[in-house]
């Protein structure tokens, strides 16, 4: 989504020819049906959206190792002329880049730099094509793997609402081509994408047909909303009501079909918890937030959701925020800088999924419990079951889960606060399940076989 920070800070087709030409009868799918791929390791998973100098990384490396960062290419030109390009790392507004991603580096972060050029109007790029080659080719050589080596990943653009289909697949292709060029080991992702022309943010997935050599990575934004303007009201993430899963998987079905191989990675989710109610008048201020524990519990859940879909990496949408009660205004992990409830949580996912992939889906009765297995990646060790009630209205239940086929060592519950987190009583039944009281914040189990 656009923000009020991004708004202030931002001003296989040859195969299926040959086989067709020699009268082979196989779809484009049957050709190029990859084989299933390894699920991620939660530590590399779990992301988080971040902007340039506001990062602190002491603060943020309990719940992330994976940093998408909002990089205004405005900065990068002289006098906002994309013709004039500066030579990296240093900015016009002298930010130089290599203090903050040769740092994140070094401190272990994976980069995703979200090159957005929507802050500058359409009129501003008198040549895209030649102007996005040589941006491209000149960021991927001076931060690619074989220069700086400090970014993994960039993105063509954010949501560029202001730039028309065309404009963008230009500026897609072009960019694209630079960076495959300066450095072919650089992953590339394309803008938010949705099927059709699902709203104003996202760029229909379709303009992308023919460019599939050019992307690694389809990014998708979804969130939440159970109503949209004026209360932008966000519901629960398993709600089969909202389109907020089903968008995700709607990528990942035309991923399947048309780009089979390339990567999903949803790379904004959130929910906004402010302690202030809003102030503005008229429409404005209908806008309906949702408190600091559903919070913590619908950003946990989603990002255990997504990695049991066909999800490479998913990026959360604030690391901090001002308490503003408005759309994106206090969706942060932390409010001012001091951890809220979500903060916990998180930290406590990341610590235990860390070094974990997720394996199966022990149980998903909609409404009643969800239950994940996820196991260690190097093959050995503890399985870890995440169970939690899929619903939005506190509820809580005792739930009978099938055998673990192992014995329960530890369980307990997702924190909303620092120190220890709660224990879990489980109980052995006949015939070998398991018996617990389950709520809407994840309960982990450790199994030992």
């Amino acid at each position: 989504m656009q923000t009020n920070l991004k708004k202030l800070c931002f001003g296989g087709g040859a195969l299926l020819a040959f086989a067709i030409a020699c009268g082979t009868a196989t779809t484009t799918q049957q050709l190029a049906k990859p084989k299933p791929k390894a699920k991620p390791n939660m530590g590399d998973f779990i992301g988080l959206n971040t902007h340039t100098v506001q990062f602190k990384t002491d603060l943020y490396r309990p719940v992330t190792r994976s940093l998408r960062n909002y990089h205004p290419m405005e900065w990068d030109f002289n006098d906002s002329d994309p013709s004039k390009h500066r030579e990296f790392p240093v900015t016009h507004n002298q930010i130089n880049w290599m203090d903050l991603y040769g740092k994140w580096k070094k401190e272990g972060f994976t980069i995703d730099a979200s090159a957005q050029f929507e802050s500058m109007d359409p009129d501003k790029w008198k040549d895209i094509p030649k102007d996005a080659y040589q941006y491209g080719e000149s960021f991927a050589k001076y931060f690619g793997s074989t220069g700086q080596n400090v970014v993994e990943t960039i993105e063509v653009g954010n949501e560029p609402m202001k730039f028309s289909e065309a404009q963008y697949r230009s500026m897609f292709e072009n960019m694209a081509k630079g960076v495959r060029k300066g450095d072919p080991k650089m992953l590339i992702s394309t803008c938010a994408v949705a099927l059709g022309k699902a709203d104003q943010w996202s760029k229909d997935v379709e303009i992308l047909k023919g460019l599939e050599p050019l992307y690694d990575i389809l990014n998708v934004h979804s969130y939440a909303f159970s109503e949209g303007w004026p209360t932008w009201k966000r519901s629960f993430p398993e709600d089969p009501k909202i389109n907020y899963l089903k968008q995700i998987q709607g990528i990942i079905d035309w991923r399947d079909k048309n780009a089979p191989g390339k990567q999903v990675w949803v790379t904004e989710f959130g929910w906004d918890s402010s302690t202030k109610k809003s102030t503005a008048t008229g429409e404005e201020g209908k806008w309906v937030g949702n408190s600091d524990t559903e919070q913590a519990r619908y950003i946990v859940r989603s990002y255990l959701v997504f990695s049991g879909m066909e999800v490479d990496r998913a990026h959360l949408y604030w690391f901090d925020d001002n308490d503003a009660p408005s759309l994106h205004g206090s969706s942060g992990l932390t409010r001012h800088f001091q951890p809220k409830p979500s903060y916990h949580s998180t930290a406590h996912l990341l610590k235990t999924l860390e070094g974990y992939r997720f394996s199966r889906e022990v149980v998903k009765r909609p409404g009643e419990v969800y239950a994940y297995e996820y196991v260690p990646v190097t093959g050995s060790g503890d399985r870890i079951w995440a169970v939690w009630s899929p619903t939005g209205s506190d509820r809580k239940a005792e739930v009978t889960l099938p055998s673990p086929k192992g014995k329960v060592v530890r369980a307990e519950r997702m924190p909303l606060k620092e120190g220890a987190p709660e224990k879990v009583s489980t109980t052995a039944v006949a015939g070998g399940g398991v018996k617990l009281q389950v709520d809407e914040s994840p309960t982990y189990l450790w199994v030992r076989l």
